[in-house]
């Protein structure tokens, strides 16, 4: 297996700088296009313990009412429990892990959130070759979803995912479909998208190939959602019914996500890790909906996993 240089590590952080730059910069201007004036905020940070990052954050925008687009690279000199109880063959190794994670949060219930991460890890233990694995994925998490915007978002997971084996995309959704589960609801978190973790069965490039394509897959694919929906009216009923679900998202961040249990594990920075919660969200006791409406459609029809593509038949 091909071992990546401190060239090639380099080079996925220049990737992920500027995936990271254009990310911010095409949801800033979605978010001037709906009549907003909220830009991203820069706030670039280091970490004792080795390594620092650039945190990116807007709040309060028309369009988008908390988002964060978060860089890291962070050195590590103990892994903890959550990087090796899939590895046990590295427990204690050093590491580095870099990458870029973010959530948006948008205003209107007719947009979705979305979720997308890319990263890289490499452990290096005394006496033994180095271990690295790509990771990422994206994800979208509707409220009041169409077809038009689930068939087209894995439709762009699709066609990214063709260049790199006709089975990628299926395995990658079923991956995503599988780890964006609340199991205490019994309930997926949305509509899916691409997920896969531990990649290096190809040689490195390809692989660096693959995240980058996933990367850049996720603005081409979010920027027509926002377009499509951004500016479509909605009532307090409907806004009410948003917080509601944010509160989903809320308990899987927090029960279930492996990117912020890694990071509260390893004395991460607490605002960056938690960058991905809304500001507003709420909890019902037990709320009901009526057969025929879209609040009850969407736990009943869109958040199951569905072949939206059409492939299986």
């Amino acid at each position: 297996m091909q071992h990546p240089t401190s060239d090639d590590i380099q080079r996925v952080r220049e990737f992920l700088l500027d995936l990271q730059a254009r990310i911010c910069a095409g949801l800033e201007q979605q978010e001037q296009a709906g009549g907003g004036t909220a830009k991203f905020m820069i706030d670039d940070w280091e970490r004792p313990e080795g390594g620092g990052g650039r945190s990116c954050v807007i709040q309060d925008g028309k369009v988008i009412e908390k988002g964060g687009v978060m860089f890291s690279h962070i050195d590590i000199k103990n892994l903890p429990a959550s990087a090796t109880a899939r590895h046990p063959e590295i427990a204690g190794a050093k590491a580095q892990a870099l990458g870029v994670s973010l959530v948006i949060h948008p205003k209107n219930p007719n947009v979705p959130t979305s979720h997308a991460n890319v990263r890289l890890f490499v452990a290096e233990k005394e006496g033994q070759p180095p271990v690295w694995w790509f990771g990422g994925g994206f994800d979208l998490t509707p409220f009041y979803p169409n077809d038009e915007d689930c068939v087209a978002w894995h439709q762009k997971a699709y066609d990214l995912c063709q260049p790199f084996g006709e089975d990628v995309y299926a395995k990658h959704k079923a991956w995503c479909d599988d780890y964006f589960y609340l199991t205490h609801r019994d309930e997926q978190r949305g509509i899916g998208g691409l997920f896969f973790d531990d990649l290096n069965e190809w040689d490195f490039e390809t692989c660096f190939k693959y995240i980058q394509a996933v990367g850049n897959g996720y603005l081409e694919a979010i920027i027509p959602v926002y377009q499509r929906n951004q500016d479509k009216p909605y009532s307090e009923a409907q806004r009410e019914f948003q917080l509601y679900r944010r509160g989903r998202y809320v308990e899987f961040n927090l029960v279930h996500d492996r990117g912020t249990i890694f990071g509260l594990q390893t004395g991460g920075r607490i605002e960056s890790i938690l960058v991905s919660l809304p500001n507003l969200a709420a909890w019902s006791y037990r709320p009901e909906w009526d057969e025929d409406s879209a609040e009850k459609r969407l736990t009943d029809f869109y958040l199951k996993p569905r072949d939206w593509l059409g492939l299986d038949n």
